[in-house]
């Protein structure tokens, strides 16, 4: 069974799509097959992934982006699904196992516009879909919104884990707070929806450190962010084995640049590496490495 895994925090800018694609890039990397979901309605990780000029026709129609699984419901999962996403100019697939189900700007729609089924919310109805497609892949990664509105749930009511992206600083230890209190919320909401070997509602496994400045000391506010998740772990409300990760990710000016070119870090570093590149690089690989290594507790007899 695929891991399926959202990442999310209620603080926005802390480099949350910079580090899912580059993530999901190097576990691809590490021989994993991976299925990127866009459920943020700025649309970013789509646009990255995609390139402009792909995504902008995606974007004119709103045909074979996700919101098309709701409204008008013709389209499922598996039929949106882009495979081998990142292409080079000449349409050749550069890095084959990454595939995305992408998002346009309609997906704010799903918030005020659409209606569903009070039987059948649409958290369900997109995981009943994502079951389909568990089988082609070893993890499922879930790009959402800083929030938990009807994006987002699609995402978490579907993971097993939730990561949290940060930086050193007190809005992010808010926005983790935060996000513990509004997950509670939707999980006992959503609690009487999940259906037999569904497994436990989802709770935060990991944070990861991401943006760090050169030769910025973090020990400190690592630190207040341990005691924070010592005491929801203590309350039982982060998952048993509950962590910051030991690996995190520095600031590279190279990011920024793999943004533009439509291509993951790892990638613009075949076509010209430096030693910033490479660091950085070696950052998300190890962030990677970390995710296929932890796995909170109960989380292996749920994927046996």
């Amino acid at each position: 069974m695929a891991r399926k895994i959202s990442f999310l925090n209620y603080k926005g800018g802390v480099g949350k799509t910079s580090l899912i694609v580059n993530v999901a890039a190097s576990l691809v990397r590490r021989g994993k097959r991976v299925l990127l979901v866009d459920l943020d309605t700025q649309s970013n990780t789509s646009i990255w992934l995609m390139r402009l000029n792909r995504w902008n026709e995606l974007n004119s129609t709103g045909k074979g982006a996700l919101y098309s699984i709701f409204d008008p419901g013709h389209d499922t999962l598996s039929s949106i699904v882009i495979k081998d996403v990142v292409q080079d100019k000449l349409g050749k697939a550069i890095l084959p196992g990454l595939d995305v189900i992408p998002t346009t700007f309609n997906l704010v729609d799903i918030e005020s516009e659409y209606r569903d089924d009070p039987k059948c919310p649409s958290f369900v109805l997109f995981r009943r879909q994502l079951q389909e497609l568990e089988p082609q892949y070893d993890f499922i990664l879930f790009d959402c919104p800083p929030n938990i509105l009807r994006a987002s749930q699609n995402g978490v009511f579907s993971s097993q884990e939730l990561l949290v992206p940060c930086n050193p600083d007190a809005l992010s230890l808010i926005g983790f707070t935060l996000l513990v209190e509004k997950l509670m919320l939707f999980n006992q909401r959503s609690a009487t929806f999940r259906e037999a070997g569904q497994g436990n509602p989802p709770q935060v496994s990991g944070l990861v450190f991401n943006s760090i400045q050169p030769g910025m000391d973090i020990e400190v506010p690592k630190m207040r962010m341990q005691l924070r998740m010592n005491q929801f772990k203590k309350q039982k409300r982060t998952a048993p084995g509950a962590k910051i990760f030991s690996s995190y990710i520095r600031r590279a000016a190279v990011v920024q640049r793999a943004v533009t070119l439509g291509m993951p870090v790892i990638n613009v570093a075949e076509q010209g590496s430096s030693e910033e590149t490479d660091a950085v690089v070696q950052d998300y690989l190890a962030v990677a490495d970390e995710i296929i290594r932890h796995r909170p507790l109960g989380m292996e007899e749920e994927l046996a």
